[in-house]
């Protein structure tokens, strides 16, 4: 019997009403079955993907906007996202002033900035195009994976828009399967790297704003039920029992889904609920935990229908006791530094292996067991090595000063950029921070927009610790009080202060008498530098001079150990990193210059008083 009648018009009154009524319904799940979705595919490293890395056509769109924004600011959907070529007037109506087939190219993973002179300093909008060769896989679906781009991002696949991005540091996949067709295809992403008033950073940064596609791009095929998401994790209170879930897209509820771990002892089969959604609680045969001394993964898979994922996976527990940090039930030191995604040796971001192994023989060299990735949510790469090196991780979001934290759509930015950052990394053993914030100013409004972030951080990922950085307050006298309502909350499990003792304030020997008053918590000295140009020299008194630097540090250690509750110190910063804001010729020439390493892999004078220091445990303890 067929769903509907051949002719509604056979049909009369009420029961007419109720056949179009079920009509418009099926229409309209049909169009919702039909809509490209957008998501964010978890473990994609660990898929078979079609790269689109390498050489893109590009243009600037000049003057700035006019090519992507409508009078009213809306994205165009036509000019340079057609992708037209230019033809005589007899051929066709009109003509195009552009020609991505003839435009000069950019690498991509990579900044513009570092590639190209002329657009060294420039913000605003780059136009990529590339074409690309597709044969479609029956019964699969195909997303557009973009690791990162800075800072909005407009896609556009065969001249149709797929999806929009907004957030330069968070990875997002756009269902292209519709778009797409035998042979021939291309795409044109237009990046726009131009700092708002309301965006998250906001328009006052103290680091380089590279532009561009920064990251990997990729085209991934997947069944049409596929793994998307999932966690796996050690479960509170147990070192035998394996806790969490995976998330199918696309499958029908009661989907079975396998999840083993062969070295450990499981396998074990979940079924997903209406939302497609599977939750497991397995007892392993035995567990080798996670430490930086002993950096275990275990190979898991899972297998839904004609899917199959695989992840290497670390287990282990971090929490709080008191003033304390626990890892696997032990007190630690986080031994660490902070680091911008700063490319070692070529500058420019960060986006190769070699950029990540060279940043991470940084670290080693030191004898660090944790790194702080600033400002922002680094390549994946970052956090990959350090769960094989044995690296702790601090990652966060950039709400860094001058946040429009009274705007509803700027904390519904904050929560999207919370959620992306921890749904990437939620399986890596090595994170055991998430950061909500950098030194924002204190006031009521500000204090609640972050304690409800922070919340949220907890609510996503009950196994880690949620933190945030704060700017040392104004001294009294020789005290200074961190009383920020934020830093004393339940929310924060552990507080990142910041402070610049002997370099913004007061002088390096003064140090030894600062005291500080902080809040009963795991405090991490999470800044403190001084400015020292590699290779210039002079008396320990010198501003800019290598031993400067360590005279620094050396009064800064005779205050730390002063302070109980320091649990971990993360010097500002691993390496030079560009900032448009450090002027001073000849000693900074457009460089922050607090780094222990110069950005050529020159150690300073620094790097071995660190070295030493975080090998002997002089400063600092774990309780």
């Amino acid at each position: 019997m067929p769903l509907f009648p051949r002719k509604l018009t056979s049909v009369s009154g009420a029961r007419r009403r109720e056949w179009i009524a079920l009509l418009c319904c099926v229409i309209a799940m049909r169009a919702v079955a039909q809509e490209p979705l957008k998501t964010l595919l978890v473990g994609l490293d660990h898929r078979s993907v079609t790269s689109l890395n390498g050489d893109w056509h590009y243009l600037v769109d000049t003057p700035p906007g006019r090519g992507l924004y409508t009078g009213d600011g809306k994205v165009r959907d036509d000019g340079y996202a057609l992708n037209r070529h230019p033809v005589m007037m007899g051929e066709r109506k009109g003509y195009d002033e552009y020609d991505f087939a003839t435009a000069p190219t950019l690498k991509v993973p990579g900044d513009w900035n570092t590639q190209e002179p002329t657009l060294f300093h420039y913000e605003g909008i780059v136009w990529y195009q590339r074409d690309f060769q597709y044969s479609p896989k029956q019964a699969m679906r195909t997303f557009l994976h973009v690791g990162a781009a800075n800072y909005r991002s407009h896609v556009w696949v065969n001249a149709k828009r797929i999806c929009d991005h907004e957030g330069g540091f968070t990875p997002f996949d756009c269902e292209v399967t519709a778009a797409l067709h035998a042979g021939d295809n291309f795409v044109v992403i237009a990046a726009d790297s131009t700092r708002q008033v309301d965006g998250i950073p906001s328009v006052g940064i103290d680091w380089f704003n590279y532009g561009g596609l920064t990251r990997d791009v990729s085209l991934v095929d997947v069944p049409k039920a596929f793994v998307d998401d999932y966690d796996v994790h050690l479960k509170r209170g147990t070192e035998d029992t394996l806790a969490g879930y995976v998330h199918v897209e696309g499958g029908a509820a009661g989907l079975p889904v396998k999840v083993t771990i062969p070295e450990a002892g499981v396998n074990t089969t979940v079924k997903t609920d209406a939302n497609g959604r599977g939750s497991f609680d397995v007892k392993t045969k035995s567990l080798k935990l996670w430490s930086p001394e002993a950096p275990k993964l275990y190979k898991v898979e899972f297998r839904a229908g004609e899917d199959t994922l695989t992840d290497d996976i670390g287990f282990r527990d971090i929490r709080v006791e008191g003033t304390k940090i626990l890892l696997n039930g032990k007190p630690i030191f986080l031994r660490g530094a902070n680091a911008h995604a700063e490319a070692p040796y070529r500058g420019g971001r960060v986006c190769t292996d070699k950029d990540v192994e060279a940043i991470f023989r940084f670290l080693k060299d030191l004898n660090a067991n944790f790194v702080r990735l600033a400002h922002y949510p680094h390549d994946e790469r970052m956090e990959r090595v350090a769960d094989r090196q044995g690296v702790m991780v601090w990652s966060e979001i950039p709400l860094w000063q001058r946040i429009s934290f009274d705007k509803p759509e700027v904390y519904a930015k904050a929560e999207a950029m919370l959620k992306e950052m921890v749904r990437r990394d939620r399986n890596k053993a090595s994170v055991i921070l998430w950061s909500v914030a950098n030194e924002t100013t204190e006031n009521p409004v500000r204090t609640e927009f972050l304690r409800k972030l922070a919340a949220e951080a907890h609510t996503l990922d009950e196994t880690r610790l949620v933190t945030a950085a704060f700017l040392q307050p104004r001294p009294n006298g020789m005290k200074i009080v961190m009383n920020d309502e934020l830093a004393r909350s339940k929310e924060l499990d552990v507080v990142g202060q910041n402070e610049y003792v002997g370099w913004y304030s007061f002088l390096p020997e003064q140090a030894d008498s600062v005291t500080w008053e902080l809040p009963q918590k795991p405090i991490l000295i999470s800044e403190f530098g001084a400015e020292a140009k590699a290779g210039n020299h002079g008396a320990k008194n010198q501003r800019w001079a290598e031993e400067q630097q360590v005279n620094f540090y050396e009064h800064q250690f005779v205050m730390i150990n002063k302070i109980p509750q320091v649990r971990g110190l993360v010097p500002w910063v691993l390496m030079d990193f560009r900032s448009p804001t450090r002027n001073i010729p000849k000693l900074q020439d457009g460089y922050n210059r607090k780094g222990l390493f110069a950005e050529d892999g020159t150690k300073k004078q620094s790097f071995y008083l660190f070295q030493k220091v975080y090998k002997d445990g002089s400063v600092g303890k774990a309780e």
